[in-house]
């Protein structure tokens, strides 16, 4: 992605946050694919638990529920936030 794309963030939480090591970070990517997913996990290859955490959690990106919709097709707002929600006890 061009280092003209105004850098986002992405905030982990509860285990994830745990996993990522951080509670958010900057991220300059086009998709939810880019910045949530291979991104991340090139930056932690000694997380391993952090890589599988990330392929049973759900995203809001800028808010809204991305659900089943392929990450590849989900751009968030340049600049947006992108949240990384943990399966948890309870819904």
């Amino acid at each position: 992605m061009s280092s003209t794309t105004p850098a986002g963030t992405i905030r982990y939480r509860a285990a994830a946050k745990a996993e990522a090591g951080t509670p958010e970070e900057p991220c300059r990517a086009g998709t939810l694919a880019e910045g949530a997913g291979t991104g991340p996990r090139d930056r932690r290859t000694d997380r391993s638990r952090f890589a599988r955490l990330l392929g049973h959690c759900a995203f809001l990106a800028d808010g809204h529920p991305v659900g089943g919709r392929g990450h590849s097709a989900v751009s968030p707002d340049h600049g947006g936030t992108v949240d990384v929600l943990p399966p948890f006890a309870g819904g």
